[in-house]
């Protein structure tokens, strides 16, 4: 055999060798790897995560860890992890996995209905990688709540019940941060002065409407209930609120989980900052996260002469109105009677 047909043979068996690895380095690359029923899953990866704690979680869901790792070193992955929330959809090859670990995908984070910071934390704390305890640390923060103009007690007038768009590796300051700015978006200039016009600070008017927002679920009841607080405020009537009372029983027990259906007469007497039968004015702040509709109805009350309410039994969530206390006596023996017929003891 000649040299040349030597040198033709071994160029020919390279050049093979090389189409039979880039075949199979390609088949790797774009082959199905995942290992999951569902059609997508999230991973999340931490702050400051290693890659090592990356292979950890990704040996879960691919079906061929080695490969995934070939494909990852190929894209300089290993040296550029990156923590947050990211989406893997069933049928992905190694390719589009490393591909997927490089996007963060957001959080649509929600929250209402809290009675206290304490439990928003815990809420917000279930969707984004900060814990609660460095949540609440955040939000009580001393100077963060000097520098705002809020306390302790009131700090819950800060937040806008809604749905928010958030990274799930956001820390706990800076979730606090971007709340802060939506409080400033949602308090516009017409809403503070919507608020001056009723005598209220943007916190005092919260305050008042978590009271509106305990009082009825019924959204269109709402402005009229604010109008008879107002009644009584202008008045320097008690608020004379049962929703406070019951707030102020779960806060001297400790016991925010308990459910409270009815104030009797005796928990009218309790001693609290809350319990607006005994202190006039607002209470120290929010007895809950009122929503935006309570907030308005605060902000736009109904103008009338009601001083007085009571639950319905014809309506069932409303309310009977009265302008007097006459009126209102006859009315609260009505619902007293339904109410005893129904064996509600607590």
């Amino acid at each position: 055999m000649t040299p040349k047909k030597i040198i033709s043979i071994v160029s020919i068996a390279v050049i093979s060798g090389l189409i039979i690895y880039g075949f199979v380095l390609i088949t790797q690359i774009f082959s199905k790897n995942t290992s999951f029923d569902k059609q997508e899953i999230y991973v999340h990866i931490p702050t400051d995560a290693t890659y090592e704690q990356v292979l950890d979680s990704m040996a879960l869901y691919v079906t061929n860890l080695n490969r995934f790792e070939m494909v990852a070193s190929k894209m300089n992955y290993p040296e550029n992890v990156k923590s947050g929330r990211f989406l893997l959809t069933n049928g992905m090859n190694s390719y589009e996995l490393v591909k997927a670990m490089r996007y963060n995908v957001p959080v649509k984070l929600a929250f209402n209905n809290q009675e206290r910071v304490e439990n928003l934390a815990g809420r917000v704390g279930s969707q984004i990688e900060a814990d609660s305890v460095s949540l609440l640390k955040a939000f009580k923060d001393s100077v963060f709540l000097k520098e705002n103009g809020f306390t302790e007690e009131n700090i819950l007038a800060m937040f806008i019940p809604n749905t928010y768009e958030v990274y799930w590796n956001t820390s706990a300051v800076k979730f606090r941060d971007k709340m802060i700015k939506e409080y400033r978006n949602f308090w516009t200039s017409e809403r503070i002065a919507q608020a001056e016009k009723q005598g209220f600070t943007p916190t005092e008017a919260t305050i008042l409407a978590s009271i509106v927002h305990k009082e009825s679920v019924k959204k269109d009841e709402r402005p009229r209930i604010a109008g008879v607080y107002l009644n009584r405020l202008r008045l320097g009537m008690p608020l004379q609120a049962d929703p406070t009372v019951i707030f102020a029983k779960k806060k001297k027990d400790n016991d925010f989980d308990q459910v409270i259906k009815r104030v009797f007469y005796n928990d009218l007497f309790l001693n609290s900052p809350y319990n607006t039968y005994k202190v006039i004015g607002l209470p120290p702040g929010p007895i809950a996260m009122p929503d935006i509709t309570a907030l308005e109805a605060v902000l736009n009350p109904e103008k009338h002469d009601f001083i007085y309410f009571c639950a319905s039994v014809d309506r069932f969530g409303y309310h009977e109105f009265a302008a007097t206390l006459q009126e209102h006596t006859v009315n609260a023996k009505k619902y007293s009677n339904w109410i005893n017929a129904q064996g509600v003891k607590r």
